[in-house]
Parts: structure tokens; C-alpha cells; sequence
């Protein structure tokens, strides 16, 4: 594998080098000039910070659960930066995703609007959660816009860490979706393959492949060990810094993945946790931001640089012990539209501008990062089309706003599971997965069965659904009895929310319908130069297959 990596110490900023280039000298006068220059100069760069576009970090993790930092609750203390994040920004503990599967979720955040609108989605069975694995034809539509291209309109140079699961043909990867840079994978670190069979998946530096998962880039699924989220956070890093010293915007979408099985972390933070591997991979996460947020304040733009950290969907606990997070008190996980499977960590950093310490219970989305980064940048959305992100500026400046009472609709392919409105919540589907799945040793729910809730058969609930209130109740398992008032009253207000929602909802073309083995990673852009090109399959294309 041949790439250039920045191993030495990171420059300081202007100031900090002006500082410590002056104070060399030994009068006092000379100590005093220094100093005042220092001032001048950081005050300067203070001024231009207020007035410009701030820079844009979006920390998306893989499959973390809510309950998986120890400022939410987990007791393992693997995540010391991000509970510091979270003292010094605003913590978020009513934060959801768009949908409890990767693919959809990413769509959602980087698009502003739910898959069933965006078109990651299927219709090849009812309920079906879908994603892009490489024999998927699909990918993020065209007629899609998303963040960095909207960026781009105030100069934003946008790059993309990590994993990108919008689809891996060609006309669907980062560089054709608005992003200038990419490190990472356009799929899941799945493998070891087969290379007759199945190809591993490619890593790209921008538009050209590097090699691929468990060859030239290694992970040993035996021990765990890997250095991806090194290399991950040295990318980030090194972008960083050269659009500081450029002087130009940037967003960074950090995407590390090294919570979702097969869970990984580096021989440095191996077996020093806790929870296993996959406390293990959290630790280096958690690394990995302080890392950054350090390089930040280092440099002089914290004050100019706004910091999202969230996760894609629920810890999968059907993983299992090693392999899995925790979703707290939260009922079920990945793959499901109980809470477990759809509500996030989430903390907002920014300092100067957000209050340290601030907990805010305000029900927001991942959508939401879509409308609330334009509006930090001082960009338009797009009119042409509904959006379902919220901007929350006005939540996160602490200035008056109207948004407690948006809705959070939980969506299992193009059907409307539940709704929740303020700390009610109803169900109007439920299921977890089939007993087929179920008998056969997956469990998204493991120990966690509620009777008539965490069905295995698909059950409709539209003319009674099951009531939950959040707040009494997080981990949905007793529901508000069809007698009371108070059922009757919850329901008459949702109820319109719902019907305002569908009677005005037009959906997407599904983009996850067809999948073909010639589509797969056999040949990626690059490969030619690296002798890494495999021969391509006959195309027999058919209607992929979603169990749950």
C-alpha cells in the first residue's frame, strides 16, 4: 500500500508561531511588544472568525448505541473526550435517526429528507429495512442535492472520512455528490471474500482505489486488531490543517466505523477496556475526537468550527457480546423502530457561541444537521423540494424558537411504523423479526421481549395503536390503556400529525430494489495501476432479498 501520510507534529497556528518566535528574545521591552503583538494578532484572527462562514465537522459513528458514552449513563469510562465534548457543548438525549439501518440513515443526513422521500428505501416486501451491500444496482439519485454540494455556493471545500454506503458504482460515489476529497469505503468492512466469488471491498483516495479491506488494508477479524481508525483520523486531521492554512471553509464528514462489526480497534487500545472489542474500537473513537477537537483549539479556530457528533442507527445487539453497544433504556436495537434502534447519542460543540453544560431536550433529528449546517453557512435551502430537517440554530444559540413540537416519524422501508410527538409515542406497526430469524438465533432483542410489542409477526395497530409516554416509560413496556383520556387525547393530536404527514407525502423511486453480482467491486477506478482488477461476472440481476 503506498500513501502519503503527515506523521509529523502538526503546525502550530499563525499566532501561536508569531508567539513563540518573538519570545526569544530576553529584554522586557522586546516581551511586552511581543505580547501586545500577539494580542493584535489573535484578536484579528478572533474578528475574522465572528464574520465568516464557520467550518463544519460532522462525527457520524457506526452503529453506537445511546447508551454507550459515560455521559449518558455507560459505566465503563471509555469515553472521557466525549463526555468533556459534552461539558463544554450541548448534549442532545432526544436526538434520532431517520431510519435503524445505515444506508437510509446516511442518505437522510446528508439530503435533509427521510429515505421514503430520497429513495433509499424498498418496496421488495412490506416493513423491509434496506441498505447498498456491493450487489446493490442503486445509489443516492441524481435528483438528490446534498450538503457539500449546497456548500460549495460559500466556498466550502468538503471531504469525506470513512464510510460513504450511498451506493459504489461510479455515478453514485463522493466526488460526484459534491465532496473534494474522499479516504474510505463505499461499503461495509464485511469479508474476508473469496475474490472468484465475492471481491473485498475497495478503499479509495478520492477517485481511485488504494487497495482493498483485509489485503493491503488489514483487518484481522481473529484478534480485532486494525489500524483503520488511525489512518481515519490522521486523514481528518491533515485536511484540517491545510484548509486552516489555506484560510478556507471547510466541512468535514467524519464517518469512522469501527463500532459496527466485524469491530475493530489499533494494537494500542486492544484489550484495555471494559466491554471487550467493541469498548475497545469506543476508546479509540473517543481518542480520535479529542484528537481533533485538541487540533481545533490548537490552531485557533474552535471558535470558528461547529461539531456535530451522533451515531447512524442503535447498537446492533444482535451482534453480540464483543461484537454490540448499548441502547441504555432503551427497548431493542438496529434494525427496529423502537427506541433502541432509533435514538442516538448526540452533542453539539461549539465554543463562544454554544453554552458548556447545556442539556437540551428539544426532540431533533439527523436530518437536521442538513438544514442547520446551510444555515450556519449562510445558504438557502433548496425550494424545489419538501425537506424534513429542522434548522437548530435557534436550539443551539439559546434564542427563542418554535420547534418543541415537531414530530419524529420512525420508518421501517415506506411504511410509518410509530410516531412520536412530544414524550408520546405511537405505534402503529410493530415488529422486531420474523420467528424465521428469530428460531434461527438473530434477536434484535435480546432479553428484552414485551409481550404484544416486540412482535416476530408483522402486526398492525392503525385503528388502536400502542401508546407509549417516553418520559414514564423510555423503555416502551407499558402502554397507556384505550380507556383513559388521556390515550384518547394523545391519539386525537397525533392523528392529525399523521394525516397531514401522509396526505402531503410523495415518495421517492425506490433506489433498492435490484441487486446483480456484475455490479460488484471487481474492477474500481485505479485498480489497473495496482493489478488489482478482477474479471466481471455475466449480469443476472434480480430482486434483492430483505429479510427484516
Amino acid at each position: 500500500m503506498t500513501r502519503t501520510q503527515t506523521n509529523k507534529a502538526l503546525p502550530q497556528s499563525r499566532c501561536s508561531r508569531d508567539f513563540s518566535e518573538r519570545t526569544d528574545s530576553t529584554t522586557m521591552s522586546t516581551v511586552t511588544l511581543t505580547l501586545f503583538y500577539a494580542i493584535i494578532c489573535c484578536a484579528l484572527t478572533e474578528n475574522i472568525a465572528n464574520v465568516s462562514s464557520p467550518n463544519i465537522i460532522i462525527m457520524l459513528m457506526d452503529d453506537m448505541g445511546w447508551g454507550d458514552l459515560g455521559v449518558l449513563g455507560q459505566p465503563s469510562k471509555e469515553t472521557p473526550n466525549l463526555d468533556a465534548m459534552a461539558a463544554q457543548g450541548m448534549l442532545f438525549p432526544n436526538f434520532y435517526t431517520a431510519n435503524p439501518l445505515c444506508s437510509p440513515s446516511r442518505a437522510a443526513l446528508l439530503t435533509g429528507r427521510l429515505p421514503v422521500r430520497n429513495g433509499f428505501y424498498t418496496t421488495n416486501g412490506h416493513a423491509r429495512n434496506a441498505y447498498t451491500p456491493q450487489e446493490m444496482v442503486g445509489g443516492i439519485s441524481k435528483d438528490e442535492i446534498l450538503i457539500p454540494k449546497m456548500l460549495k455556493k460559500k466556498g466550502y471545500v468538503s471531504k469525506i472520512v470513512g464510510k460513504w454506503h450511498l451506493g459504489h458504482r461510479p455515478q453514485y460515489l463522493p466526488l460526484e455528490n459534491g465532496f473534494d476529497e474522499w479516504f474510505g469505503a463505499p461499503d461495509c468492512h464485511f469479508g474476508p471474500y473469496n475474490s472468484s466469488i465475492r471481491p473485498n471491498i475497495p478503499v479509495y483516495n478520492n477517485s481511485e482505489m488504494l487497495g482493498r479491506y483485509y489485503e493491503e488494508f488489514k483487518i484481522d477479524k481473529k484478534t480485532g486488531e486494525s489500524d483503520l481508525t488511525q489512518m481515519y483520523l490522521q486523514e481528518g486531521l491533515d485536511f484540517i490543517v491545510r484548509q486552516t492554512e489555506a484560510r478556507r471553509p471547510f466541512f468535514l464528514y467524519w464517518a469512522a466505523d469501527a463500532t459496527h462489526a466485524p469491530v475493530y480497534a489499533s494494537k494500542r487500545f486492544l484489550g484495555k477496556s471494559q466491554r471487550g472489542r467493541y469498548g475497545d474500537a469506543v476508546m479509540e473513537l473517543d481518542y480520535s475526537v479529542g484528537q481533533i477537537l485538541s487540533l481545533l483549539q490548537s490552531h485557533g479556530i474552535a471558535n470558528n468550527t461547529f461539531v456535530f457528533f451522533t451515531s447512524d442507527n442503535g447498537a446492533a445487539l444482535m451482534s453480540g457480546p464483543g461484537e454490540g453497544g448499548s441502547n441504555g433504556p432503551f427497548l431493542c436495537g438496529k434494525e427496529t423502530t423502537f427506541e433502541g434502534g432509533m435514538r442516538e447519542p448526540a452533542i453539539a460543540w461549539w465554543p463562544g457561541h454554544i453554552k458548556g453544560g447545556a442539556v437540551n431536550f428539544q426532540l431533533a433529528n439527523v436530518m437536521d444537521l442538513f438544514t442547520t449546517s446551510l444555515a450556519l453557512a449562510g445558504v438557502d435551502p433548496p425550494d424545489d423540494r419538501a425537506l424534513d430537517g429542522l434548522d437548530l440554530t435557534p436550539v443551539l444559540l439559546n434564542r427563542p424558537h418554535a420547534l418543541q413540537s415537531r414530530p419524529i416519524f420512525y420508518y421501517r422501508g415506506n411504511e410509518l411504523m410509530a410516531v412520536r410527538l412530544a414524550e408520546y409515542k405511537a405505534h402503529y406497526w410493530t415488529w422486531s423479526n420474523s420467528w424465521e430469524e428469530f428460531n434461527s438465533g438473530i434477536n434484535f432483542c435480546p432479553g428484552q421481549e414485551v409481550p404484544g410489542v416486540t412482535t416476530h409477526d408483522q402486526k398492525e395497530h392503525t385503528m388502536q395503536p400502542i401508546v407509549f409516554h417516553l418520559g414514564r416509560d423510555p423503555g416502551e413496556k407499558y402502554p397507556i390503556s384505550v380507556l383513559t383520556e388521556e390515550y384518547q387525547d394523545v391519539l386525537s393530536r397525533i392523528s392529525l400529525v399523521v394525516e397531514q404527514h401522509e396526505r402531503t407525502l410523495v415518495p421517492g423511486v425506490p433506489q433498492l430494489n435490484m441487486c446483480d453480482v456484475a455490479v460488484m467491486n471487481w474492477a474500481p477506478a485505479g485498480c489497473e495501476k495496482l493489478g488489482k482488477c478482477l474479471k466481471v461476472p455475466k449480469s443476472e440481476p434480480w430482486k434483492c432479498d430483505w429479510p427484516h
